[in-house]
């Protein structure tokens, strides 16, 4: 019962006290905002499978590049952009529904990394699929922060075509914005968010922050300017009590920190649904006491 008796120990000293903290907090901090801001759109747009396809399809460009010595962010950016290359073209040339496609070019790129990988034995799959935050180095960080600040850039000065690029098309051709051309550069938004996520968070978990927070945040509120603030919140929220219960427990930080995103999105989905039900038992009392 320490975080009661003793709160500023428990809660604030291991990242006081202990210079290997801080780096992971920061890092976890930066990806969050460009996950969670970005994951807004993706929520708004159902487009949560090819988050998750992209996550993966960008394995092949990392593993390449690492076995080859290049920059894994660049092999990983050029994967992910040979993929939603590959989605268009199927859509294009075939009468595939759209999670067809994006399913094919998942499992085909998830299989070539798994073989790329397995003939270098110097590299373990684990490196990239859960990714290593307690081990960021400072330029890391930089990295991370220039993608925030990108993320938040893009939808800040994109906002208006994004808002009803999203909800209606049509409407977006009639005052003549290009709503494709803004989907597209969603989708790179999304793949270089993605991109720089890995290496922090792993392969597997940056998924967890794209989608976890801004989906909680969407049962809290509607209104999308005030969404994407919540969800960035959220996703810290996660992040710091995340690395709390993995330095107490020694548990894996990453994948401790999705798992409080999530269950923040149960236990609030829960409370949801209490509040719902009562009202709709208490209304009718209302009403009845009323006459």
């Amino acid at each position: 019962m320490d975080f009661l008796t003793s709160p500023y120990s428990w809660w604030v000293e291991p990242f006081t006290e202990n210079s290997f903290m801080q780096k992971p907090l920061w890092a976890g901090f930066l990806v969050v905002i460009s996950t969670s801001i970005v994951g807004v759109w993706v929520i708004l747009k159902g487009l949560s499978f090819l988050s998750d396809a992209l996550a993966h399809g960008i394995l092949p460009g990392v593993a390449i590049a690492f076995i080859l010595g290049f920059n894994v962010n660049l092999g990983g950016f050029i994967a992910a952009l040979a993929m939603v290359a590959g989605i268009s073209l199927i859509r294009k040339n075939s009468q595939l529904p759209d999670d067809t496609s994006i399913g094919l070019l998942f499992v085909g790129f998830l299989a070539l990394s798994v073989v790329i990988l397995s003939k270098s034995p110097v590299v373990s799959l684990n490196k990239f699929l859960f990714g290593n935050i307690t081990g960021v180095s400072s330029l890391d960080l930089w990295k991370q922060a220039a993608t925030a600040v990108l993320a938040v850039l893009g939808v800040v000065i994109f906002f208006r075509p994004l808002l009803v690029a999203t909800f209606d098309e049509t409407q977006a051709y009639l005052l003549g914005m290009k709503p494709k051309l803004f989907n597209f550069s969603l989708n790179v938004l999304l793949a270089v968010v993605i991109v720089s996520s890995f290496e922090t968070v792993g392969n597997l978990l940056v998924f967890a922050f794209l989608i976890g927070p801004p989906a909680t945040a969407s049962i809290i509120v509607k209104d999308v300017k005030w969404m994407m603030p919540l969800a960035v919140l959220l996703g810290m929220f996660a992040v710091y009590i995340g690395l709390l219960i993995s330095y107490y427990n020694e548990t894996a930080a990453s994948a401790t920190m999705a798992l409080v995103s999530v269950t923040t999105f149960a236990i609030l989905l829960v409370i949801k649904s209490l509040y719902k039900t009562a009202k709709e038992f208490i209304n009718p009392l209302t009403r009845i006491n009323n006459t």
